[in-house]
């Protein structure tokens, strides 16, 4: 049997799934049915409610991106939980939190974010880099 962070980290990844092959119904498996759900698309301001953050996804999965997820880092606390992730779209790269809460036993999503992610610096450009 999964730990919850494993089935974290699976939640998440079946979401990406979802978002690459423009599966409306497993998108809808994957959020939560409760009516406090969020999500901020690039570009985008905020999308509120089950209705309209469903509708967003039905109008992004017409045209699925060619999306994959890298390097997820996932936290659990309790009943909640998030996970860090690159979203690689061609020589794009966003950097996405994803939320989910514990619903009967299963982890559904309640927020969903993206951005634009800075270039990751080579070793020699980081030795560079000054914080202040």
């Amino acid at each position: 049997m999964q730990n919850s962070l494993e089935r974290l980290i699976t939640a998440n990844q079946n979401f990406y799934e979802a978002l690459a092959s423009g599966d409306y119904d497993l998108m809808q498996r994957i959020w939560s049915d409760a009516d406090d759900v969020t999500c901020i698309h690039p570009g985008w301001g905020p999308v509120v409610g089950r209705e309209a953050v469903m509708r967003s996804w039905d109008t992004i999965l017409e045209n699925p991106p060619q999306i994959t997820c890298t390097e997820p880092r996932g936290y659990v606390s309790s009943g909640s939980a998030y996970v860090i992730v690159y979203e690689n779209l061609g020589e794009g790269r966003l950097i996405a939190t994803n939320l989910f809460r514990l619903e009967a036993d299963e982890w559904k999503m309640i927020h969903h974010q993206a951005g634009i992610a800075r270039p990751t610096p080579s070793p020699e450009s980081a030795a560079k880099t000054r914080m202040h």
